[in-house]
């Protein structure tokens, strides 16, 4: 009679439940220990990187800090330690140009600058000055505001303000000099 063997028992395989899955999922990733070690071992090329494209040292350094945050943060999702210094150099890389853009966006928003005006104080004395100067200008004769005013404020030479008012040059400087004195005076006394 032949001898048959007996059958192997087979081994049930067994389904890990969901939880479980996720817990080898978050071993697999890279381990804090390992970012401490990059960043020991990598931080000066990475800033290096950054500086390449980056002009200032300070969002430099901003920019590779914020890398390895972000590293840290997603680090389950970085299933090979051995590209962690690669997804480091590229989120270094994403944010200098984060970094440029809005920077870039900033020059394009900033508002054209204001000219040179007073301020609303010196506005108010200007103000002042010029009430004060009309009205010293009304408390001058007649012929002196006028010279005056076709002189300083029409701009006109003293031909033309002796043409135009049909008196001769000397009395316009003299009604022009005489004038300016009162002005002064006038000025003086409000001041």
């Amino acid at each position: 009679m032949p001898v048959i063997a007996p059958m192997p028992t087979a081994r049930t395989a067994r389904i890990p439940s969901p939880r479980e899955g996720t817990e080898d999922a978050m071993t697999a990733g890279t381990t804090v220990d390992h970012l401490t070690e990059t960043y020991r071992a990598h931080y000066r090329s990475l800033l290096g990187l950054a500086a390449l494209l980056l002009d200032d040292t300070a969002s430099c350094e901003d920019v590779v800090q914020e890398a390895f945050i972000r590293v840290h943060s997603a680090r389950n999702r970085v299933r090979d330690p051995q590209k962690t210094l690669a997804y480091l150099r590229q989120t270094v890389v994403n944010l200098s140009r984060s970094a440029l853009r809005r920077r870039i966006l900033g020059l394009k928003l900033l508002s054209k600058p204001m000219p040179d005006m007073a301020s609303a104080e010196e506005g108010a004395y200007d103000q002042l000055e010029r009430d004060a100067l009309i009205k010293a200008m009304r408390g001058l004769q007649r012929r002196q505001r006028e010279v005056l005013v076709l002189r300083y404020f029409a701009d006109m030479t003293e031909a033309q303000c002796a043409e135009t008012l049909g008196i001769s040059l000397g009395s316009v400087k003299a009604y022009g000099s005489r004038g300016i004195a009162a002005l002064r005076v006038a000025m003086e006394a409000s001041a």
